[in-house]
């Protein structure tokens, strides 16, 4: 008797055709999901900051401290060495210019000083002794020339009388020619003593010059002595305060070694630190303001120390008009330095995502809120409540600005 074969509903060659299908199927689903967006993570929307793209005036402007100083500090150093003899004022001592500090002695530089004084001394003698014989030496060329012109004009009388009596034949020519070598020898030592007693005179002024140099030159060694003599009293060179002073008395002190310094206190300045990171966007003329108690101050950039210690570089503010009571020093003032006026920018709130981003990409919502993808940005200004973007995003746009620390490297999320 014939028996029915029943037909098997899961052939072996069905299961193998429908688990390709959905291996392929599955394939190209994830072919699409990576295509579309990458990795993606579910993120609490309560625990992200969502904040929105605004347009509005941007001011570039930072938070800086600072500390209140006097405007000027001038160090007070050793210009000779010695020996602390006596200190005549104490720390704080509120100082007039060219007061006395300390006293210095200096056996040595006294027995320079001594020594010096002595050779001023032989200077001026020889001087006067060389003068004394020029002196000399002139008078007794101007008698040589009075001596030959008196007897010069003696002899042009006989020559002259020889003359008229040889021409009448009442004389020899012998007697005549003897009175006219006479005459012509005496007029010739004339010129000749005319000569000596020029150059006599040249000489005595080339000298007189030579020893005016010399002795002025003593002069001069002698008072650079003195000075140096009187910088063994320290004084004050400004007006001031003594703020330290480092020198007690029996203590020994080298040439150029710091005793101390005095604090100009006339007017007060503001030295500043601030991050390398703006160190191409500070120079002077920029301006600031700080407020202490119900008083808003104004500062202005007075000096930029361009060497960086620590990540940091340092800036001298001072006040604009005069300095303000309430200002004291040792002060530290939150300055809020500006770095450019009011302009319109494209602005979002300053967030966590900076230190993820360094400013170059942003989580973006999507039109629905419900996704966030990343967005290339670029990033101009900033202040303590906005950044300036220049590229990536327009207003109205909503963007992730809470840290990113957790969302690793997810090209999106998905807000729940």
């Amino acid at each position: 008797m014939d028996r029915a074969i029943e037909q098997k509903t899961w052939t072996r060659k069905k299961i193998l055709t429908i688990a390709g299908i959905v291996a392929l199927a599955a394939l190209i689903a994830g072919s699409i999901y990576y295509a579309s967006g990458g990795s993606r993570l579910n993120v609490d929307k309560e625990r992200i900051t969502i904040s929105e793209v605004t347009e509005g005036q941007f001011k570039n402007y930072i938070p800086v401290n600072g500390v209140v100083m006097p405007i000027a500090t001038i160090y007070l150093d050793a210009m000779e060495g010695g020996r602390v003899e006596e200190r005549y004022v104490e720390d704080g001592a509120m100082m007039k210019k060219g007061e006395p500090i300390l006293r210095l002695s200096n056996p040595d530089l006294m027995m320079s000083l001594v020594e010096q004084q002595n050779n001023v001394y032989n200077t001026l003698m020889q001087v006067q002794i060389a003068q004394n014989g020029a002196r000399q030496t002139s008078v007794s060329n101007l008698n040589q020339l009075a001596d030959v012109q008196s007897t010069l004009q003696e002899a042009k009388r006989v020559y002259e009388l020889d003359k008229k009596l040889y021409s009448q034949k009442a004389i020899g020519s012998q007697e005549y020619e003897q009175a006219k070598i006479s005459y012509d020898y005496l007029v010739k030592k004339l010129e000749l003593q005319k000569t000596l007693l020029q150059q006599d005179s040249v000489d005595k002024v080339q000298q007189l010059s030579q020893q005016n140099k010399l002795y002025s030159g003593a002069n001069k060694a002698f008072s650079l002595m003195q000075q140096k003599v009187g910088d063994l009293i320290v004084r004050a060179p400004v007006d001031g305060q003594l703020t330290s002073l480092d020198a007690e008395v029996g203590q020994n002190k080298n040439k150029g070694e710091r005793l101390g310094q005095i604090d100009v206190i006339s007017d007060y300045k503001v030295r500043v630190d601030v991050d390398e990171h703006y160190i191409n966007n500070v120079f002077p003329g920029l301006t600031g303001t700080a407020v202490v108690g119900n008083d808003t101050l104004h500062l202005s950039v007075k000096k930029v120390y361009p060497s960086v210690a620590n990540g940091r570089f340092q800036v001298d503010m001072s006040f604009d008009g005069k300095t303000p009571k309430v200002i004291h020093r040792g002060q530290s003032l939150q300055i809020m330095l500006t770095l450019s006026d009011d302009r319109k920018a494209l602005l979002v709130p300053r967030g966590g995502f900076f230190q993820k981003t360094g400013g170059n990409w942003i989580y973006k919502l999507s039109k629905d809120g419900s996704t966030a993808f990343k967005v290339d940005i670029q990033i101009g200004g900033q202040n303590p409540d906005y950044y300036e973007v220049l590229k990536g995003l327009q207003p109205g746009d909503k963007v992730v600005t809470s840290s990113y620390d957790n969302f690793g490297d997810n090209e999106t999320l998905v807000i729940n």
